[in-house]
């Protein structure tokens, strides 16, 4: 299977109406990032062991860690988790940018240094969700 057939897999996978909601923010995704390179991880380890939900990632940017080694990787992420959806905003340096910015805007979710996390797509403001997006993509370019 490629990687758009293995998203598409996955989010077919999803309970309504979790699917009709991550389906949603791909397409939206795809519209804010219409060139990106898409990413999936099934959320297994080497030896086959599931360490974290599925991730469908979108644009490429190269991490370095402290002790000088890079890991290419994407910029932008969503997964479906217990409670809803999770999207992750990877590379941006300052850890209190995200929560500090959009918080107050989001509506009912939850924000952290890389992780914006709510419950269904319509509780937030999916508008200041793709401003977070847009600026995320824009400080890790």
């Amino acid at each position: 299977m490629n990687i758009k057939e293995q998203i598409q897999t996955y989010i077919d996978s999803q309970p309504d109406p979790k699917r009709a909601d991550i389906e949603a923010l791909h397409a939206r995704i795809l519209k804010v990032l219409p060139k990106c390179k898409l990413w999936f991880l099934d959320g297994k380890d080497d030896k086959g062991k599931i360490v974290t939900n599925p991730n469908i990632g979108y644009g490429h940017q190269t991490l370095k860690y402290a002790d000088g080694k890079t890991k290419e990787f994407y910029q932008i992420g969503i997964s479906a988790n217990t409670t809803g959806i999770s999207v992750y905003i990877i590379g941006i340096n300052d850890k209190t940018y995200l929560s500090q910015t959009y918080s107050k805007k989001l509506g009912k979710a939850s924000v952290t240094g890389y992780c914006i996390k709510f419950k269904k797509l319509k509780d937030i403001n999916i508008d200041v969700l793709e401003a977070a997006i847009r600026d995320g993509v824009k400080q890790t370019t």
